[in-house]
């Protein structure tokens, strides 16, 4: 299972409205078969691993990231069809689909054609895997990533705006990878005023996969995508995973609206003193600030340091979610 969650990785922000997920077939001790969701959706990933594993999938056994979807779709057949077609012996879920028109349907109809079925190994990471779909299904809006570069003092920039370059080379190389995993980047005008940024992924090889460039703004930018407030990312059709890059206003306006589940925080080895911070984020005391981040990751990234946090919420994004449903393609079907 962590090899098709590593695979399903491939997929992260190329596949809405449809989830990245990843699939291993093996047969005798031997993988015969993998597959990732493509972009825009297809074919699915257990749809390439049936036709790269070809007739070695009789018997075998099937691992994949999300339940199997239990529909026919215009664009393709249901995964449990093809999986039963092929005859193969077991296939193994971490997390349910929360598409109504699957939710539970495709372990079932499994089941019914005497497929062993298990459901759950590698949930947790899953569901972290797949966060963009499961967060659209569940909150009706995309996963936000917000993404902070400070000094040791907590200064976003210089006393007179100038953040180019808080941190290194290699803190930078990391971030445009970011990029390259989400369907879109947001930005302030201010950010737009003061940077002109490009917002593409200077990575060899990643070009083609930057991200739409959104602003937030009330008034309209040339060559940019508007939305005049954090909440109106839920309107951006085709957005699972959303980066928010910048300025240190954009960061506050998304942490006091509660809109960010991941922080990237890349930490420099520099002291400003008289710097930018964030402005006030809403909070009435400081016993409202604790609890609310839990640590996931820290590297280091030449002489910076990254740390991750994702939002500590009354409740994790539930695995089965009926409302929120976008239309279109939807779930895996």
């Amino acid at each position: 299972m962590g090899a098709a969650l590593a695979l399903g990785e491939r997929g992260r922000g190329r596949t809405a409205p449809n989830p990245n997920v990843g699939c291993v077939i093996v047969a005798e001790g031997r993988v015969v078969g993998r597959g990732w969701t493509q972009p825009g959706g297809r074919p699915h990933a257990e749809a390439m691993a049936l036709a790269e594993a070809g007739d070695k999938s009789r018997g075998a056994t099937v691992y994949t990231t999300l339940e199997p979807c239990a529909h026919v779709s215009v664009r393709g057949p249901a995964c449990s069809d093809l999986l039963q077609l092929a005859n193969v012996a077991r296939v193994v879920i971490a997390l349910g689909d929360p598409d109504p028109r699957t939710d539970g349907s495709g372990v079932a109809r499994l089941r019914a054609a005497g497929i062993a079925v298990d459901v759950g190994p590698c949930a947790a990471e899953a569901r972290s895997a797949m966060a963009g779909f499961l967060t659209r299904r569940a909150l009706g809006r995309p996963h936000v990533t917000l993404k902070l570069a400070v000094s040791l003092d907590g200064a976003t920039a210089l006393g007179s705006g100038l953040s180019k370059w808080i941190t290194g080379a290699a803190a930078r190389a990391h971030a445009h990878l970011e990029r390259a995993r989400h369907e879109a980047i947001l930005v302030g005008c201010g950010t737009i005023e003061a940077d002109a940024p490009a917002l593409d992924v200077r990575l060899a090889g990643l070009e083609p996969r930057a991200p739409r460039r959104i602003v937030l703004s009330q008034t309209a930018s040339e060559g940019w995508e508007r939305i005049a407030t954090p909440h109106a990312i839920a309107t951006l059709a085709g957005v699972d995973y959303l980066l928010v890059e910048g300025g240190a206003t954009t960061a506050a306006a998304f942490l006091s609206a509660d809109l960010v589940d991941r922080l990237l925080l890349y930490r420099a080895p520099i002291m400003v003193g008289g710097g930018r911070t964030l402005p006030d984020i809403g909070l009435t005391g400081l016993t409202d600030a604790h609890g609310r981040w839990h640590i996931s990751d820290a590297r280091t990234l030449g002489s910076d340091r990254l740390e991750v946090y994702e939002r500590v919420r009354d409740s994790a994004v539930p695995a089965k979610v009926a409302t929120g449903f976008a239309p279109g393609d939807g779930g895996k079907g």
